[in-house]
């Protein structure tokens, strides 16, 4: 049985499919600049990838679709489906989506526990909240729900979604945003997983016109840098999803990240790492799994061969001599 469904979500109520698209500027790459996801076997249906290998030797994804779709591998190319993170969604849910269908996990481990982190809302809403729960052994049906991290209402300039963690300088920082301005960072308390009480706010990456469409950070540290990945353009519109991956890098986890010509991601710079090509549509939903000295981009794309279906992505990220990553 397949338990994630494909989502379709809108960002802004007010701008328009067609007008939208309008906006978007057309690919900068050849098609032939970019390659394809590795193959990968059993349930590939997946959107808003998060991997990690659990201490018990198994791989698991969890995404977008039913309460936290969950998915397991022994070898990362074999996938099965494992039901959901959680049997029954969490009461308070119910406050910012009237579906319990919840966004963009993040999966990270620290001091011994994992933290999943997710984003509850409604389409075309900047409504929303970021949750976190918690687990001894990472598998699905064993989290404890610990409730909102952080939340963002109508009146606020940033939507709390799609959240990426890490550990820098000794001090948690969530990463999150969408739409509605883009990417931006907050501190959080390492002791609740949660943000600190009066944290400011940073700004990492926007775009300087409507409708903005910098979405989906993923923060990562390799060398001496922090390199922000991020979703560009328009999402969850199977084979009309005009997503790409982009990424800038900066010395500090709070920025500012430029890309490899010295412009700001929050004047809209970022060196394009992965677009649609051929079959393989609108790349995006991305995060980083880290292992053995290696690193690998995983993703969404949308299946032009399967009626836009979106199913995980998978390539290898390879470090050139100055730092900046490619796909392979």
């Amino acid at each position: 049985m397949i338990r994630t469904r494909r989502r379709t979500r809108t960002r802004i109520a007010t701008v328009g499919a067609g007008a939208l698209l309008a906006l978007l500027p057309t690919l900068a790459r050849a098609d032939t600049a970019y390659p394809d996801p590795q193959e990968i076997t059993g349930q590939e249906i997946i959107h808003d990838p998060t991997l990690m290998r659990l201490k018990n030797g198994k791989y698991v994804a969890y995404s977008t679709g039913g309460i936290i779709g969950a998915r397991l591998s022994d070898d990362r190319k074999h996938w099965q489906d494992a039901g959901n993170a959680f049997a029954a969604p969490p009461a308070w849910w119910k406050d910012y989506s009237a579906t319990s269908d919840p966004w963009a996990p993040d999966l990270i481990r620290r001091d011994g526990t994992y933290w999943l982190y997710y984003a509850v809302s409604s389409w075309g809403t900047n409504h929303s909240a970021i949750g976190v729960a918690t687990s001894a052994s990472g598998m699905p049906g064993t989290w404890e729900d610990r409730g909102k991290v952080f939340s963002s209402e109508k009146t606020d300039p940033y939507n709390a979604i799609d959240a990426s963690v890490i550990k820098a300088d000794g001090k948690l920082w969530m990463a999150f945003g969408s739409y509605w301005s883009g990417i931006r960072i907050v501190e959080l308390d390492p002791d609740t997983g949660k943000a600190r009480p009066g944290a400011q706010i940073g700004h990492l990456a926007t775009r300087p016109d409507l409708p903005y469409a910098v979405e989906g950070p993923e923060i990562v540290r390799h060398g001496r840098y922090y390199y922000l990945f991020a979703s560009y353009d328009a999402c969850c519109a199977g084979t009309d999803s005009t997503y790409r991956i982009r990424v800038g890098r900066s010395a500090s986890v709070t920025g500012p990240y430029k890309d490899s010509t010295g412009k700001p991601m929050l004047e809209g710079g970022g060196d394009l790492l992965l677009a649609g090509h051929g079959t393989f549509i609108g790349p995006g939903g991305q995060s980083v799994l880290s292992e053995g000295g290696r690193d690998t981009l995983a993703y969404h794309y949308y299946d032009a061969t399967d009626s836009g279906t979106p199913k995980l992505g998978l390539n290898e990220i390879s470090w050139g001599a100055d730092g900046w990553p490619d796909v392979r």
